[in-house]
C-alpha cells in the first residue's frame, strides 16, 4: 500500500504567505489575530513539514529562499481554492466591482496584501485600484471614479482618522546635515511640486527654527522623491511608511514636522458587502502601522 502524502497545514501556509506578501511575520501575527510566537511555531512547523528552510533575513526584509518562493506559489493557489470553497459553500462570495484609491506611501505596503487576499477569498469580486497623490484622489472621489481612498489627513482631530504617523526628516545614511547647520548654509531638500501637505510642513517647520533651504529637486512621483534621496541630493520629509532600507531617520538635529493622520474616505451612499469586507481589511493593516 502506498504511503498517504502529508497534508501540509492551511493555518500554517496562510502565515507563511501573509508573512512574506507582508514583508514581516510580525504584521502577519496581527493581520491574522495571532500571537508573534504562534506565527514563529507554525512556520517552523511547516519548515519541518517540507524538510528545507523557506525563509531567510536580509536585514529588515524577509524574503524566500528557492524552496520558500516554490511554495509560496503552491500556498496562494491552495488558499485561493481553500477560502472560495469555503464562502460557495457558505453562500457569501462577492461579486462586483470595488474601485480602490491609495496615496503612493500606502501603495507598496498595504495594497499587495489587501489584493491578494480579497482576490483568494473572493475571485468574482473585480478590484480597481489606483495610486496616486491626495490632490488626484480626492478629485477621483468627488468624480465618483473612486469608492473609496487612503488619504493622509493634516487635521489631527479629524473624525474619521484611523491612525496616524509622524514625519521624520529621512536621509541617506552618508549625508552629512551636521555641516549645513554649522555652516549657515541652506539645506538641501527634495520635495513633490506644490501642493503638498509634507512640503508644507517641512519648510513651515525650518522657517519656525531659523533654518534656511532650499529645493534642489522636485519629483512627481514618491519613487522619484526616494530616488534622490539614494543619491544624496538632499533630505525629504515623509513618514516611515515604505522607506528605503538603505535610508534613515534624522533623529534630534531638525525641528519635527509633525504628525499626519491617516484617514479611509468614501463616496456617499449605500456601502454594500464588498466595501465593507474592504474597509476592514484596510483598517487592521493601518492597526499594524
Amino acid at each position: 500500500m502506498d504511503k498517504v502524502p502529508l497534508c501540509l497545514d492551511l493555518d500554517a501556509l496562510r502565515s507563511f504567505a501573509t508573512g512574506i506578501e507582508s514583508g514581516s511575520f510580525a504584521l502577519a501575527a496581527q493581520l491574522l489575530c495571532r500571537s508573534t510566537s504562534a506565527i514563529s511555531a507554525q512556520l517552523k512547523k511547516l519548515e519541518a513539514q517540507c524538510a528545507t528552510p523557506l525563509v531567510t533575513r536580509q536585514g529588515r526584509h524577509l524574503r524566500p529562499t528557492a524552496s520558500g518562493e516554490l511554495l509560496l506559489s503552491y500556498a496562494r493557489r491552495i488558499l485561493a481554492l481553500n477560502d472560495e470553497a469555503f464562502y460557495a459553500v457558505k453562500g457569501e462570495l462577492l461579486q462586483g466591482e470595488v474601485r480602490l484609491g491609495m496615496q503612493e506611501d500606502f501603495g507598496e505596503s498595504l495594497m499587495p496584501g489587501i489584493l491578494s487576499q480579497l482576490s483568494r477569498q473572493h475571485p468574482g469580486l473585480k478590484m480597481t485600484a489606483r495610486i496616486d497623490r491626495n490632490r488626484a484622489l480626492t478629485d477621483a472621489l468627488h468624480a465618483r471614479g473612486l469608492d473609496m481612498a487612503l488619504l493622509w489627513q493634516p487635521e489631527a482631530c479629524h473624525p474619521n482618522l484611523l491612525g496616524e504617523c509622524e514625519l521624520e526628516w529621512i536621509s541617506h545614511q552618508e549625508f552629512a546635515i551636521r555641516p549645513f547647520l554649522e555652516r549657515g548654509e541652506p539645506l538641501p531638500l527634495v520635495m513633490f511640486e506644490t501642493p503638498c501637505i509634507m512640503r508644507e510642513r517641512a519648510t513651515a517647520a525650518l522657517d519656525r527654527a531659523g533654518i534656511p533651504w532650499r529645493i534642489v529637486f522636485i519629483s512627481y512621483s514618491l519613487s522619484g522623491i526616494w530616488a534622490a534621496v539614494q543619491a544624496g541630493l538632499g533630505i525629504t520629509v515623509r513618514t516611515r511608511v515604505g522607506m528605503p532600507a538603505n535610508l534613515q531617520r534624522v533623529c534630534g538635529k531638525l525641528p519635527s514636522p509633525g504628525y499626519l493622520g491617516i484617514e479611509l474616505r468614501q463616496t456617499s451612499g449605500p456601502t454594500d458587502a464588498a466595501r465593507q469586507l474592504l474597509q476592514q481589511l484596510i483598517k487592521k493593516a493601518v492597526a499594524a502601522f
